[in-house]
């Protein structure tokens, strides 16, 4: 499992960390983390699944997950790699903005989504950093038991 962040603030960075170890705690599935800036085409071929943790950034998708997405389009695509993915929303506003924006970039990917996008509002919380642990858990479980 692949999970993929973007943060300049700092609260991507903490709830992606909450779904590693989340998805850590299931045990029977490899975890990836990798920022935006050092993750490729060739990590997420390598995956059995793909959790990006993205910040909302003026109502839209950040920027940061945008190049990250650009960049893995094309050779993601020629490998057919066909992934289940989920999306975890760090927002300042209400992150439907940035859901959308992310739901119609990943609709050209070979990529179905898994789980329903978790948004979390607000400076990180023990609150919200369970939310991130449990979508974590809960996506790792999915693919170790095949159901994604």
């Amino acid at each position: 499992m692949l999970i993929v962040y973007h943060s300049q603030s700092g609260a991507s960075a903490l709830l992606a960390a909450a779904a590693r170890e989340g998805a850590e705690a299931t045990g029977g599935v490899k975890v990836t983390l990798r920022r935006v800036w050092d993750a490729g085409a060739q990590d997420i071929v390598a995956a059995d699944g793909l959790l990006l943790v993205a910040a909302e950034n003026s109502g839209g998708l950040s920027g940061g997950m945008k190049d990250f997405l650009d960049r893995t389009f094309y050779p993601v695509g020629e490998r057919g790699c066909v992934l289940p993915c989920a999306l975890l929303v760090s927002a300042g506003n209400d992150g439907r903005g940035a859901v959308r924006q992310a739901q119609r970039i990943l609709s050209g990917f070979p990529m179905r989504e898994a789980v329903e996008p978790v948004i979390c509002r607000g400076p990180v919380t023990p609150d919200l950093e369970a939310r991130a642990s449990e979508l974590g858990a809960g996506f790792a479980a999915g693919l170790e038991m095949g159901i994604f």
